[in-house]
């Protein structure tokens, strides 16, 4: 393999880009847990509520400021390794993202401030709907992001003018059928990676005989809402593979590992597919399954990769796998909330153990099943960078050397790892002190510095430390 300008170009976005991705997948279904815990607070007084908000809050800070930092470095290798790619998609592009700063920025800017200092200067209801504000803004970034993407996997509303290309329907564009699958697929990931994080932390401190009501409350919470979203995001995922079936078939047969045309077609289960030869080894197929699966048909033809020119194929074998590996944990999710709120709902003692360190464990599956996604998707494109019109070959900088870029990769590796090293050294001080009950804080405002049980407005400093 030769390592040139634009390979490396890729394996740099490539590292950078999910870096970033691991944050915003977490602290948008962390904003949206936020204003649960805000809501729950406010209807029912309970100080349990409380305590988790201002815990998770401190840990939302931090991982927000990490996502924005790693999000800031992409839009510079925009720039500087693909100032080809920001030049003829830029009338598309451009106003895209711009519509992410005046929508998600805003409202995640004005209001997570009011969040931060705002408890004892502003009432309840606003500090709530600052909390809704902030989770609206994390759900506008992924909009925007998903919007822009999606145009590239599956470009609609444009025309090309002098090589550049220009908007000819934003509708189309941003009402793309494309859209209104990955978005939500992407939105029920983040929270489903929220929901697994709670209910991990939960059981942990349930393991370790702290904070038991707070523990108890997580891990009910996070499975309960796991078991209702796991079966709709494994829907979606079917409906993201209609559109890869229709408008992409030379991905949709490097993810079933198809070399050859089949009616009907076998779907393999496992295999090591072998690109020099155009074939898999070491096999497992079921009969049929391929087209029930692509077609919902059991007799339908369905492509394989000899069909497409070698130069129009991707590679295999990151596309194959990392379906395979998203797709198990997706299951496994599935298995371990759907189980686990079965035994919550019982009330069972026997085997609670077991199920606590399942649940522990399982915190990093969304992260896995989310970065993986991301490498089907993105790795299947190639290779195009805005697919069937754009390479990613002319999307680069011609000017990048191969020198220019090893460098930067080696300069945004070690300041990666060591602010995101120290940024989670100190999530996990976060996660070790876990929601305390602090003393009460002498407000601004004694006018907001209540809570509501009930109907009446209690007094924060009178709550004790009833739950």
């Amino acid at each position: 393999m030769e390592w040139t300008a634009l390979l490396l170009s890729r394996v740099q976005f490539a590292f950078t880009v999910s870096f970033h991705i691991i944050f915003p997948s977490f602290t948008i279904g962390l904003a949206a847990w936020l204003t649960v815990l805000e809501a729950c607070h406010l209807v029912t007084g309970k100080p349990v509520y409380r305590r988790l908000f201002e815990f998770w809050l401190k840990i939302f800070g931090v991982t927000f400021g990490l996502g924005v930092v790693s999000g800031i470095v992409l839009a510079f290798e925009f720039g500087m390794n693909w100032s080809r790619l920001s030049q003829v998609t830029g009338p598309i592009q451009g106003p895209l993202l711009t519509y992410e700063s005046f929508t998600a920025f805003a409202l995640e800017a004005s209001f997570f401030g009011v969040l931060i200092f705002g408890r004892s200067r502003v009432s309840p209801p606003i500090y709530l709907f600052s909390t809704m504000m902030v989770a609206l803004g994390t759900t506008f970034s992924a909009f925007w992001i998903m919007v822009n993407n999606s145009w590239m996997q599956a470009p609609v509303g444009y025309a090309i003018e002098k090589g550049v290309f220009v908007p000819t329907e934003w509708q189309a564009i941003i009402f793309s059928p494309v859209v209104w699958v990955r978005f939500p697929h992407m939105l029920i990931a983040a929270y489903l990676t929220g929901a697994f994080c709670v209910a991990a932390t939960g059981a942990w401190y349930r393991l370790n005989s702290k904070f038991a009501v707070e523990g108890m409350l997580m891990l009910r919470m996070g499975l309960f809402l796991a078991a209702l979203l796991v079966p709709i995001q494994l829907f979606f995922g079917h409906l993201n593979g209609d559109y890869v079936h229709e408008r992409q078939p030379a991905k949709f047969a490097a993810i079933e590992g198809r070399w050859h045309d089949e009616q009907p077609a076998s779907e393999v289960l496992i295999a090591i597919p072998d690109e020099a030869r155009e074939e898999n080894r070491f096999e497992l197929k079921i009969p049929y399954l391929g087209s029930l699966i692509a077609s919902m048909r059991l007799v339908s033809k369905e492509v394989g990769l000899t069909s497409f020119a070698k130069e129009n194929r991707p590679p295999v074998l990151i596309p194959f796998f990392a379906f395979r590996v998203m797709v198990g944990c997706g299951l496994l999710m599935m298995a371990l909330a759907w189980l686990g709120s079965l035994y919550l709902l019982l009330d069972r003692r026997k085997g609670e153990r077991l199920l606590l360190w399942a649940t522990f464990l399982s915190f990093p599956l969304p992260f896995i099943a989310t970065l993986t996604g991301w490498f089907t998707a993105e790795v299947g494109r190639q290779p195009w960078s805005v697919y069937g019109v754009l390479r990613t070959a002319d999307a680069v900088t011609p000017t990048l050397t191969v020198q220019a870029v090893t460098v930067s990769l080696i300069i945004f590796a070690v300041v990666y790892l060591v602010i995101f090293g120290f940024g989670m050294l100190y999530v996990n001080r976060l996660l070790r002190a876990g929601p305390v009950r602090s003393k009460p804080i002498l407000p601004l405002n004694p006018k907001y510095s209540f809570a509501v049980v009930g109907n009446k407005p209690v007094p924060e400093t009178a709550q004790g430390s009833a739950t």
